[in-house]
């Protein structure tokens, strides 16, 4: 049923359950929770006396039920969003109330949460990249000898394979792969670090013990499966993490756009398709179109994700000193679209690379429309073999060739070149002799030798390395 407000498309359309659900509320509030348990249990185990057991059992007892019709409450009357789950929580542990929130400021559950939920979004796109290499990677083995050609400017140039063209788009998703572990890698927790960084709070709490705050941050961010916190910060964490993280995304959407874009050119030159589905309909008028609808919904979303990348950036290069909250409102928008984008781009190119429809005949049609022109150079050798002037040679391919290419381009007849080389004396080669020159695999160098051994060099021991994330594939709900 349509709705009367506005509703992204990210969500209604795109992006997947998965990835809307680790940007929601209730992953926020019950992440909240799980923070101000850890929060808690740290400051028991650092010896702090107003936390007892029995308090932190009855915070975990309750973690997960999370009264919002309370919460919503307490937020319409003290327009604090944080507080008002603090009194929420409290009211389902009285034991536990006095002691919730302890020492903290809003951005201990607020940055914390953030982070944690960019690091697990992080994963579920490496997972998916990862799926998206394996997909392209059984593709490129099984075209790696396919001759096509190759295109500079988008103009004819010399011959590569099917499968050479996708490694080009491997190389560049081995290059996201290994930005995006990276980023996962070296993220950490803000940890407990008071209103301006200081952690002045929590050294009065621990009275004046410098250790037990340097040690509450290590432990925080091991409950919470970090390896560590920054080590210094204002009230926030560096918004510049933010800008380092969408980059990445910005990347991914590069070489998902720059992949799209490719196979829309080879989709109108009937070479290769993107997956077709028996009903789908391509035009509301001309019932015969097979419009490349998932590409060019990667380019679309691409050109989203790589303009959002921005907004980060101008953040963190305009924030004030410890904390201003002009971060706020763009930050709420700004980075959970750049993953919800990415991941619906990632969606999009799995559902393509596992389905990816080629067309022999039309690429070996293309290619021997071009061939001869480009065998001339094998042509004049073969033909000096068996006695010809190397200059005078070289001249008459010229002409003829230019001959040819007037036949094609001014009268729309085929590629004559050949016969009129056969029928040269000059040449003394026979039209049989020319077209024998002309096996497209002695034009395509090493481009299937280059295949397997990036394969087998690059991608195979990287898909090793990550065997259990894969085998997920993706369906396109609109």
């Amino acid at each position: 049923m349509p709705t009367n407000t506005y509703e992204s498309p990210l969500n209604a359309r795109y992006a997947s359950k998965e990835m809307q659900y680790l940007f929601s509320a209730d992953f926020k509030f019950r992440t909240w929770r799980r923070l101000w348990i850890a929060l808690a249990e740290a400051e028991l185990e650092l010896g702090l006396d107003a936390i007892r057991q029995e308090q932190i059992d009855e915070m975990k007892a309750h973690a997960q039920e999370i009264n919002y019709d309370v919460a919503t409450a307490r937020e319409n009357l003290v327009r604090h969003d944080v507080m008002a789950h603090v009194f929420a929580f409290g009211e389902q542990c009285p034991l536990a109330k006095p002691i919730i929130h302890l020492g903290a400021t809003s951005c201990y559950v607020g940055d914390n949460t953030d982070l944690i939920t960019m690091t697990e979004a992080l994963v579920l796109l490496h997972k998916k990249l990862l799926n998206v290499i394996a997909a392209l990677a059984k593709f490129a083995e099984a075209y790696k000898a396919l001759p096509c050609l190759a295109f500079t400017h988008f103009q004819p140039a010399q011959p590569t394979t099917v499968g050479k063209r996708a490694a080009l788009w491997l190389q560049e998703l081995l290059l996201d792969e290994e930005a995006i572990g990276h980023q996962a890698g070296e993220m950490r927790l803000l940890g407990s670090k008071g209103t301006t960084g200081t952690q002045a709070s929590f050294l009065e709490l621990f009275g004046g013990d410098h250790q037990k705050c340097r040690a509450l941050d290590a432990i925080v961010a091991q409950k919470a499966g970090f390896p560590g916190c920054y080590p210094v910060a204002g009230q926030t964490y560096s918004r510049k993490v933010d800008s380092q993280v969408l980059n990445v995304l910005s990347g991914v959407a590069q070489s998902a756009a720059k992949f799209a874009t490719d196979l829309r050119l080879l989709q109108h030159l009937k070479e290769m398709e993107e997956p077709f589905e028996k009903n789908q309909i391509g035009s509301s008028a001309m019932a015969y179109k097979r419009n490349p609808m998932r590409s060019e919904r990667i380019c679309s979303l691409a050109r989203y994700v790589v303009a959002d990348a921005l907004n980060p950036a101008m953040t963190a290069s305009s924030q004030w000193f410890e904390r201003t909250l002009d971060d706020s409102a763009n930050k709420r928008i700004a980075v959970a679209e750049a993953f919800l984008a990415t991941d619906a781009i990632l969606e999009l190119y799995l559902n393509i690379a596992q389905d990816m429809v080629v067309y022999p005949k039309m690429i070996e049609k293309r290619l021997w429309a071009e061939l001869p022109f480009m065998a001339t150079e094998n042509i004049l050798m073969g033909a000096v073999k068996r006695g010809g002037d190397r200059q005078e040679l070289h001249e008459r391919i010229r002409v003829h060739s230019q001959a040819a290419a007037r036949q094609v381009k001014q009268e729309g007849g085929e590629n004559d070149l050949l016969p009129r080389i056969a029928a040269d004396p000059a040449f003394a080669l026979s039209l049989t002799e020319l077209e024998g020159m002309l096996q497209p695999a002695r034009f395509v160098g090493r481009a299937p030798q280059q295949v397997e051994e990036f394969l087998a060099e690059q991608i195979r021991p990287l898909l090793k390395k990550h065997k259990d994330w894969l085998g997920i594939s993706a369906e396109i709900r609109f």
